[in-house]
């Protein structure tokens, strides 16, 4: 049996669609209620999780394959595993927004910048020897430089709309963001024949997909 987590929220829809077009019984996780793991009869058994456990969970080997934005990829610290397929759903990006003046004020003082990611803010920042503030925000990172915290943002976009209700707009694009399989190292020495027929499977559909 494969075990697979998955991101709850869009990825897990898309995930799910992908795989019942493909023949998958994907009946037990469309009409389950809040059990998180569930074992269908493809000899597939899933956990549902937020992003980052997804990760500790391919970490530790609790499960062989993980389904998980490349956003939560980019902000980990955590490497070892193999970085199987794009499946080019879940599509957005990071960027940098702020107010439209950002793009022409003069700073005579260090830029800041608000982020839930803050590692990818400061690898950007870095990359263009920009030395600047960077504070962390879990919850809605417009409100940085609306309230007047930050003078800008790092935060994924997908329509921008709640930058444009904000008065917000993108100042450079830095990375795109879709969702990704990944495969824990030592799962892949011993199930690679199972786990490489699953993702094979996966694969095509992806393709027909596009």
């Amino acid at each position: 049996m494969i075990k697979i987590a998955i991101t709850k929220g869009r990825i897990e829809k898309q995930v799910c669609q992908l795989l019942q077009s493909r023949g998958y019984d994907m009946d037990p996780i469309i009409h389950k209620n809040r059990e998180l793991l569930i074992e269908t009869n493809d000899g597939l058994s899933m956990i549902f999780g937020k992003a980052n456990d997804v990760l500790t969970f391919l970490e530790h080997g609790i499960v062989d394959i993980g389904f998980v934005g490349q956003d939560t990829l980019d902000e980990s610290d955590f490497h070892d595993y193999y970085d199987m397929l794009d499946l080019n759903i879940g599509k957005c990006y990071f960027a940098v927004a702020a107010y439209p003046e950002y793009k022409t004020k003069e700073f005579h003082r260090r830029k800041r910048i608000a982020s839930k990611y803050t590692k990818v803010a400061k690898e950007y920042f870095n990359s263009k020897q920009e030395d600047v503030e960077i504070i962390k925000l879990e919850g809605s990172v417009e409100l940085g430089p609306v309230v007047g915290l930050s003078d800008a943002i790092v935060d994924i976009v997908e329509t921008g709309t709640t930058l444009k209700e904000n008065g917000l707009e993108v100042i450079e694009e830095i990375l795109p963001v879709s969702a990704r399989v990944i495969v824990n190292m030592a799962s892949m020495k011993l199930r690679r024949e199972e786990i490489e027929a699953f993702l094979e499977q996966v694969d095509q559909v992806k393709e027909e997909l596009q």
